[in-house]
């Protein structure tokens, strides 16, 4: 890759933001590697003992405060992972903190890019697409699944959704916090000369996920499964037949390996990051597989209504990105929900609690 000496990843005790800090240890040991956080999310925490042990810089802090962040030294390469990522924050209450976390925090990132002259890799969501246009696409139902029925349209065709599909309408507040945050680093990018690139990611998924009802659902639903928990079908009648494409966090960072070499050609591009139409799975597909690799059942549960936000259908058409960088992503969806179980497996004393 280019050589970037020093890393730093904000939200880099979730998820996203800590599997990656590990990857890019593990591939790049010379790298330094700062990751920030304020640790609000449960379970966070417990990665705190894995990413000391490979010689990972924590710094606690919060990403709304400038002066948090400010006081990291020099790094080359910022991966801004840090957000509130429920599409149900500010529903049901105020959009306070997740606005602040994901949209001033990101302004943050961009200021401490500007200043230590560092490249800027944003993750983003394939959340920003407008929800009314999204449903406006033709559905088809199967014995497990909603599909599309859609030939090629603007910005979108049987493979998904591109990124010339329309951008008008809601994208509910999350959504907006991340196509706003996109924005800014196009005018940092024009105005600064800031060497950016933005991965539009679907949904990612494997171990150390600690999903909830609003995100996460792999590790979710494997969770349930594997400690013999409840779990419930929302909305589209209680029939679990909405259907998502998810992406190995490991397909992601060999994505991201591939740009790091290429970090000269930073412009703001927009890279689509998903699994793709090869790799979707619906609710109910996933209760049959998940009971297949736990050899257990669980009450489900049905809960009639549609939430407003929810979709019934999201993949992203991943062609171009397969073109410009040869990647294709490797695990499939049972690939990614072995490494799931094991992990749950192994983990059990600690995870109960969590989970």
């Amino acid at each position: 890759m280019t050589e970037f000496k020093r890393i730093l990843i904000p939200g880099g005790m979730g998820f996203v933001g800590s599997s990656l800090a590990l990857l890019i240890k593990a591939a790049y040991p010379d790298t330094e590697v700062y990751v920030f956080d304020n640790l609000k999310r449960r379970g966070s925490e417990l990665n705190l003992p894995r990413l000391k042990h490979q010689g990972i810089h924590f710094v606690h802090g919060d990403l709304r405060i400038r002066e948090d962040l400010m006081q990291i030294p020099k790094c080359d390469l910022v991966i801004d992972c840090c957000a509130e990522p429920s599409v149900l924050s500010g529903t049901t209450g105020s959009p306070d903190y997740m606005l602040q976390t994901n949209l001033t925090g990101t302004m943050h990132c961009l200021e401490y890019a500007r200043i230590n002259s560092s490249h800027f890799m944003f993750i983003s969501t394939s959340r920003v697409y407008p929800i009314e246009a999204l449903l406006r696409l033709r559905l088809q139902e199967t014995p497990t699944r909603l599909q599309w029925d859609i030939e090629d349209g603007p910005g979108y065709g049987p493979k998904g959704i591109r990124q010339d599909f329309t951008m008008q309408g809601y994208r509910s507040l999350y959504g907006t916090s991340k196509y706003c945050s996109e924005l800014l680093i196009a005018e940092y990018v024009a105005n600064y000369g800031l060497k950016g690139i933005i991965n539009r990611c679907g949904v990612l998924a494997g171990p150390w996920q600690f999903g909830k009802v609003d995100q996460g659902f792999m590790a979710l639903w494997a969770a349930a499964h594997a400690y013999g928990r409840p779990l419930k079908y929302i909305g589209y009648g209680g029939t679990g037949k909405q259907v998502r494409d998810v992406l190995h966090i490991r397909d992601l960072f060999s994505l991201m390996q591939l740009e790091m070499n290429r970090a000269a050609e930073w412009k703001g591009q927009v890279v689509e990051a998903s699994g793709g139409i090869d790799n979707t799975i619906s609710l109910l597909e996933l209760t049959s597989l998940c009971e297949k690799l736990s050899n257990n059942t669980v009450d489900i549960g049905q809960e009639l209504q549609t939430r407003s936000m929810d979709l019934p259908v999201f993949y992203m058409d991943c062609e171009r990105t397969q073109e410009q960088y040869g990647w294709t992503p490797k695990y499939t969806i049972e690939d990614i929900l072995v490494d799931i179980f094991q992990w749950l497996n192994q983990e059990k004393a600690s995870l109960t609690h969590v989970l």
